[in-house]
């Protein structure tokens, strides 16, 4: 009888009166985003009917159009055809009814500084590194029937991504720490299943063919073992110095030669270089000066193509297959992309760069080599994506048509693909500050009983002055709050203390120290090359980015330490 005479539950719409029929440039927003729930009063806030939103006018919102959210996690949704350029949604005062307050018009509230993207060009679209990509994805098209690959040459123009830096700066894949990258690489293959599983695509590893590979020698040896060796050399090297030196031997005088990576050069030639190089490389006895740019882009390729694996996971190819087929905006293929390249193993991104650095060399001299973003691509994409398990003809060409594709993504946007997004290190930083507290929760009974005794005879006055000479307190109580020590061992000043202010950034820092430090022009040419990081507290280590604003990052990892040492490179 209850659910009989019980009331019917009232549409919110009702009570503000939103109009049935909404605009035709709105878009659907997915069911998880609205779910209906039930205010104090009873009343049943559900999903506009037909799953479409209200007149914006009606709710006085703000609608981005990128299908990404902002730093407050209002949700964007996506328009055909527009260009993105993110704003921060104004918060408007309002009264319990939701009105607006007296005096504070809604175009008014506002101001400059609210803003965080201005003077966008209007060909461009800014792409944010503060959120989770599977968040910004508000709007996943599931189709049934999927078109076939095939990405044309003359119908096929990427997008200009522009990046704006937050006051963190931007943080390149070298800048972390080993510890912190592994964590990177984890929780980007976490992000990636959830950013296919909003496309309902199943991101699977496919099994694939292993093989052993060489213990010694140059071709057909794994990355980690070239790399193992090339350090005994130099302890700091990242890309293998046989791969080094083909890019200069091609660099050399082969940028302006057409058809570059097109040529087979003298097959007798690159047998016996090959052999020599497998003997002499590792022992600096392989005589350079007689080899031609030729025979070294033709064994560029053939290092490539005879690693026991792929320089890029094939395995999940069939997931990008899926995505491209389906067609999504060029922003999605990049996401999904610069994800797929955070959860490379160091090794194979750290190569992966470097050769994309070359390439893009030998594409700007395209006038005179003929070799196009296009050519690279293609000549390229079966020796960095290769599958030893048998495939069809119809799948094979599938693949290489998505490894030419994504390698295009890759030299095109070079200059934005190898930075860490700022929302993966976030992450990162509460990992570590969880394992921290993990470990003071969880002491032994020996730790427990001996901090029992501490608490006792912390009550003795002569107990407290010992305590107050912990380096712990002293410390606390010696650097004032917004206060940074910075050390500097490579410097004649090795130390200096900076109070911090809002516009205080990384390079500052680094300007005093040189201006403090600076007796000669060697001293000057020495801080050229030297970094700010921030080590310890919540994250390994960290290089900052020179316009950093260090107050920022104190107030989120206020245990680190300050160094200012060199920066590793290639």
């Amino acid at each position: 009888m209850r659910k009989k005479n019980k009331q019917s539950v009232r549409d919110v719409r009702d009570i503000f009166g939103v109009s049935e029929s909404p605009p035709d440039d709105f878009c659907c927003v997915p069911t998880p985003l609205l779910d209906a729930t039930l205010d104090e009063e009873g009343i049943s806030v559900i999903p506009p009917r037909n799953g479409l939103l209200p007149d914006a006018a009606s709710l006085n919102s703000t609608t981005l159009s990128d299908g990404s959210q902002d730093e407050e996690g209002k949700f964007a949704l996506p328009r055909s055809g527009s260009v993105s350029i993110l704003e921060t949604i104004p918060d408007i005062p309002v009264h319990s009814n939701g009105s607006a307050s007296p005096g504070q018009p809604v175009q008014n509230s506002v101001s400059d500084d609210d803003y965080r993207v201005k003077n966008i060009p209007p060909e461009a679209e800014e792409l944010s590194f503060e959120v989770s990509y599977s968040e910004m994805v508000t709007e996943a098209p599931k189709r049934n029937k999927c078109k076939k690959s095939d990405f044309k040459k003359e119908d096929y123009v990427f997008t200009k991504f522009i990046v704006q830096k937050t006051r963190f700066g931007l943080t390149e894949a070298g800048d972390l720490s080993a510890e912190d990258m592994k964590k990177i690489r984890h929780l980007s293959l976490i992000e990636l299943t959830a950013f296919f599983d909003a496309f309902g695509i199943p991101l699977k590893r496919n099994k694939t063919e292993k093989v052993k590979g060489r213990d010694n020698g140059i071709f057909g040896v794994p990355l980690t073992a070239l790399l193992e060796n090339d350090r005994k050399k130099d302890p700091a090297v990242k890309v293998p110095l046989v791969l080094q030196k083909f890019f200069e031997k091609v660099e050399e005088s082969g940028l302006e030669s057409e058809g570059i990576f097109r040529l087979s050069g003298c097959t007798a030639k690159v047998k016996q270089y090959r052999e020599e190089l497998d003997a002499k490389f590792n022992t600096d006895k392989f005589k350079w000066d007689k080899m031609c740019h030729r025979e070294a882009a033709v064994m560029l390729k053939a290092f490539f193509r005879e690693l026991p694996t792929s320089l890029f996971p094939v395995e999940y190819i069939p997931a990008f297959i899926t995505l491209m087929e389906r067609g999504p905006h060029i922003r999605v293929q990049f996401q999904a992309l610069h994800l797929m390249v955070m959860a490379l193993p160091d090794a194979n991104r750290d190569t992966a760069q470097a050769l994309m650095t070359f390439f893009n060399k030998v594409i700007a001299n395209e006038s005179k080599n003929r070799m196009s973003i296009w050519n690279i691509s293609t000549i390229m994409a079966p020796n960095l994506f290769f599958s030893r398990s048998k495939h069809s003809d119809y799948e094979e060409l599938r693949l290489a048509n998505t490894a030419a594709h994504i390698i295009r993504l890759m030299l095109n946007y070079q200059k934005i693909l190898w930075k860490v997004p700022s929302f993966l290190i976030n992450q990162v930083r509460r990992m570590n500050e969880a394992t921290m507290l993990l470990k003071k929760q969880l002491p032994s009974v020996k730790k427990l009983l001996r901090r029992k005794t501490i608490e006792r005879e912390v009550t003795s006055p002569k107990t407290s002055k010992v305590l107050q000479k912990s380096p712990s307190l002293r410390r606390m109580s010696d650097v004032p709050e917004g206060v940074i020590r910075v050390h500097a061992p490579r410097l004649s000043k090795v130390s200096m203390a900076i109070q911090l202010s809002s516009q205080t950034k990384a390079k500052d820092i680094l300007a005093k120290f040189q201006y403090e430090s600076s007796h000669g022009s060697s001293e000057c040419i020495k801080i050229q090359n030297q970094r700010l990081y921030e080590i310890g507290g919540n994250i390994g280590q960290h290089c900052l980015d020179p316009d950093a604003y260090i107050l920022d990052v104190y107030h989120v990892n206020p245990q680190a330490e300050w160094v200012i040492k060199p920066q590793s490179s290639f």
